[in-house]
Order: structure tokens, then sequence, then C-alpha cells
């Protein structure tokens, strides 16, 4: 054995190519066409003949030809086309550590492992070292087990866009859950994108107006901002919700999607039912398990909250990105509800968590603004069309301090409250025109005139809501005349900020009115002004504009007659 001390420090290469030409000398130079040498078993090289030379396929890893090996046909999949194909080290709850050969998956691209005929979608969240990633799974990992095989599909979670999502349910790898088949759509975008360039951003402030006369006239949404939407249980939030999306809709032509996030499964059963039957999503069978959307104006996206926080800290994102799809190439004015934008910072905290990450203020991501950035910023105005966020935001034991609200008030253009004392009144919408704000709201953008008019309907409210206490007290006859006055006209402009919803005509029986904003304008101006003195409080109830009003109040007399 003193002859092969030589090869011991011989590159790998060279020393089967040594052993080779050794071997080929010492039999005379005749080697069979498929001769395995060997030094104590160790097989060195193997020899192949000139016909099966010519059949050797291309190693793609290194260019040459080679016989290859398994981690080269793990490679490719039934298609044929080049994967990386890793397996499951170890399995903590969402959390999916995976081994590589070769180099790892870039960080946010999505990995598939296969479960009993169902695709569970694990994004790559870090790189550990060794060719170990960690991923967060989008679905429950039950039945996952080490050594099981995963795919690396190369790109981030993509999902459906375009017309064929609308009247539709998907969840966040924008699979159908509503049980009507598959999403026929020829294009598929990744839920991480980057915002807009600022040269395509349009940097003119402009309104979006929505036909509900409390929204325009005190807290004006903007084209391309982002909303807070603020009320509890049973004070018609959905319903508001609804009303935007059939306005948006019919007046603007625009598409709506709604992004369920981290709430109640029921809830989001309720809302599809419900714009099934006010129009909102068109629903018709045409076949076995085949369904017609045709005419539909919304698109939902649910990720609820018995999903695992990779799902829900995602479902925003999916939803956002079928939003941008209907900007940037139907040019649509598109609304954009999330509910709730609490659950998705929530969501993120889990995650981060399950990664190891040390947390910051009260328990929460330390990367807690740039999780919430990422998703604001790519929602804005350009010059094709403009995603309108309307934002529910639940506030944690109503303390506006909590880094979760406080950091979501940074990026909101307007806040809309919805009060329950007002709704307590029969006044639907039940928006508060006192605690309600919006940055539009400055007469170098909603022009003088609505800036005066807003400014003294809220200054009636807030003198009426200070003579309460002594009305409650000492009665409304103590009170002077004047502030007779004022209470009789802050009485109707109170009844004046409600107005029928389209989407409620089927409980009110009373049809929607959109009320143009120069309609919703001179109709306050004139009541502040004492033009409508002589009009009973009731005329101003559920009505849309001033003339409405007017040929309310002529029935109102004629039936008193």
């Amino acid at each position: 054995m003193q002859r092969f001390r030589w090869m011991r420090n011989t590159p790998l290469r060279r020393y089967a190519k040594l052993g080779s030409q050794f071997w080929g000398n010492k039999m005379g130079g005749k080697v069979s066409s498929k001769t395995e040498c060997a030094v104590n078993g160790t097989p060195l090289c193997r020899h192949f003949s000139t016909s099966e030379s010519a059949n050797l396929k291309k190693n793609p890893a290194t260019g040459t030809k080679g016989p290859g090996d398994a981690t080269a046909a793990n490679k490719r999949d039934n298609k044929g086309s080049s994967m990386k194909m890793g397996k499951i080290s170890q399995v903590i709850g969402a959390v999916v550590d995976v081994e590589f050969e070769d180099t790892p998956p870039s960080i946010l691209n999505a990995l598939e492992a296969e479960l009993d005929d169902k695709k569970i979608i694990l994004e790559v969240a870090q790189h550990l070292g060794n060719k170990v990633v960690r991923t967060i799974a989008m679905d429950a990992t039950d039945g996952l087990v080490r050594g099981q095989k995963v795919l690396d599909s190369g790109k981030p979670i993509s999902v459906p866009v375009g017309k064929e999502t609308l009247g539709r349910i998907m969840n966040v790898i924008g699979e159908p859950i509503d049980e009507c088949g598959n999403i026929k759509s020829a294009k598929t975008l990744p839920i991480h994108r980057d915002p807009p360039l600022f040269t395509d951003q349009s940097t003119e402030p402009a309104l979006l107006i929505t036909g509900i006369k409390v929204v325009d006239l005190i807290a004006p949404y903007a084209k391309g901002g982002k909303i807070g939407l603020f009320g509890g249980a049973g004070v018609g939030k959905t319903v508001l919700i609804m009303e935007l999306i059939n306005n948006v809709a019919k007046k603007h032509g625009g598409y709506s999607v709604f992004a369920g996030v981290g709430e109640r499964t029921r809830e989001g059963n309720d809302l599809y039912h419900e714009m099934i039957t006010t129009g909102v999503i068109k629903k018709k069978k045409i076949g076995n398990g085949e369904y017609d959307f045709n005419g539909s104006k919304a698109a939902l996206v649910y990720g609820q909250m018995n999903e695992p926080p990779g799902a829900r800290a995602r479902v925003a994102l999916t939803g956002l990105t079928v939003a941008e799809y209907f900007r940037d190439e139907e040019n649509q004015d598109v609304l954009l509800f999330v509910d709730n934008i609490y659950r998705f910072t929530q969501a993120g905290s889990e995650v981060s968590a399950l990664l190891g990450r040390i947390p910051s203020a009260v328990g929460y991501q330390p990367t807690l603004s740039t999780d919430l950035g990422a998703l604001q910023e790519r929602i804005t105005t350009t010059k094709n069309g403009s995603i309108t966020s309307v934002q529910a935001v639940y506030v944690p034991a109503d303390d506006l301090t909590d880094p979760a609200p406080a950091t979501t008030f940074s990026h909101l253009d307007a806040t809309t409250v919805l009060s329950r004392s007002i709704a307590e009144l029969g006044i639907y919408p039940a928006v508060d025109p006192l605690d309600s704000t919006s940055r539009m709201l400055t007469p170098d953008i909603v022009g003088a005139e609505q800036y005066e008019v807003a400014r003294n309907v809220q200054q009636i409210l807030q003198d009426y809501k200070s003579l309460q206490d002594i009305i409650a007290i000492l009665g409304i006859d103590e009170l002077s005349e004047q502030d007779k006055l004022t209470v009789a006209r802050a009485r109707k402009v109170q009844r004046f900020l409600s107005q029928p919803f389209a989407v409620a005509e089927v409980f009110t029986g009373k049809p929607g009115r959109f009320v143009e904003l120069e309609d919703t304008i001179k109709g306050f101006s004139e009541l502040l002004k004492g033009n409508c003195d002589d009009l009973p409080e009731m005329a101003f109830y559920m009505v849309g504009d001033l003339e409405e009003v007017k040929s309310k109040a002529v029935e109102m007399a004629k039936q008193v007659s």
C-alpha cells in the first residue's frame, strides 16, 4: 500500500483520474466499459464506454458533462424545471426549519410541502446558517414530520389578480375558500412588492366623494388616503363599509377589496351574504359547482382569527396586492377595507416572538414601524388610479398611547368615529362629527366655503353639547332666546347629518341617497343661516338634500291638516 500514499493529498477530481490511469496501465490498457476501481473496497472512479459517454447529460451545477447525482435529480420537479429541494429538520408549532443541500432560498421565498394532497406554504423568514432556513407556515403544521421533502418555489407567495377575483373569497395564498370552483385568473402577482415610485405618485390632493353627508362635509376622505374607522359592536360599522363599497361602485365605477384580518369567521360569513343580498356581489349558478360572478364589485380575502399567525400577518398584503392590480392595470379608484389593522400588528408580534426576536415596548415586535410602514406606503394615489384604505382600528384597553394604535395613527389621513350615543338616538350613520377628523379639511384643499360651513356645524353642535347639562337640570325653558335658537338649529343639524343607505333599504323601506358635495354644503349653509327655522325638526331626519327636506315638510303639513 506504500504506492498509494502519494494520493492522500491529491484533489478529488485528479485523484480519481490518476487512479484510473494507474489501474488501466496495470491491466495492460484493457479496461472494461464499466470497471469500478477501488482501494480497500473504496471506489476511485468509473469508466464509461464511448456510447454511454455520449448519452451523459450536462450537469446544471458545473456546466460539464457528468453522470449527475441525487442532488441534481432532486432539483427537478415533475415538469422538469430547476427547483431547490430541502427537507424539514424541525417543526415547532407554526415555525418550520428546512435544511437544503445547496444554497438556501432567499428571504420571503415560498416553500411548498405536500400533506395528504394538500399544499402547505412556508415563507422563509430567517437564515440560521449551515444551509438551514427558518420558515413561518401559512397553515396548520399538523402532520408535518422531520425529513419530509420541501420544494422551493423560487419566488414569494403569489396570488391571482384581475376581474376574476371579484365576487370570490380567497385565503392568504390565493386559494378559493367559497366552494365555487377555482379562480380562473391568467395572472398572478407576488404579495411582497415595492411601493410606487415618487415619480409615479400623484402629489395633488384630491377628495374621494362618498355621497355620505357627514363624511364628505366633516371628515372628507382623500384619494389614496388611509382612514381609521373606530366603532364598537352594533353601531353600524359594517353597514357603513357596505354603503361605501356600494357608492364607490355606482358613482365611480370602482372596485373594492375587503381583507378580513384576524376577526371572527362569523362576521366574515355575514358580510359575504349581505353583499350578495344587496347586489354588491352578483352570484349565479351556471352548472355543477360553477358560478357566474359577472357584475360583482368586490373581492374578499380572509385570514380570520383561527388561522396561524403567519396567515394573519400576510393576508392584508394579499388583499393589497389584489387592489394594486385594479389601480395599476385597470386604472380604477379602489377601496381597500382592512378589518382589523390591529390584528395585523398582533400577528406580526406573534411571528416575531416565534422567531426569537427580542420584544420591544409592551411586548410588540421591534420591527413594528417597519412592518406597518411596508403595508401603508403601498396604499397611495398614482397617475393612473388610487387605493383608498378604510381600516378598522381596535384600541386595546382604550389606551390610545399603546404602541400598536399609536403607530397606526401616524399613517392615517382621516378618522371616522362611530358613536354609540348617536346610534341610540336613531341617527344613522352614527358618525360623531366632533370626534371625527381629516387632514383634508383645510381651506386650501376643500375650499373656504366648505371649511367655514364644516367648522360652523361643529361649533353649533359643541354649543348644544355644553347646554345639555343645563337642559337636563333646569329644563329648556330656562335658556335664553339665543340659546333656544342654538338648540333648535343644532337638533336640525344633528338629524340632517343622517341619511338613508341603499344597502339598508330592505330594513328601512327607504331608498338610499347619494348626496353630492355641493348639495351638502348648500343645505347646511342654509340651515345655519336660519333660512330653515320654519321647517319642522323631523323633516330633516333620514333625507338626502335640502330639496327633499322641503318636500317632506310639505307632506308632513298635509298629514297634520
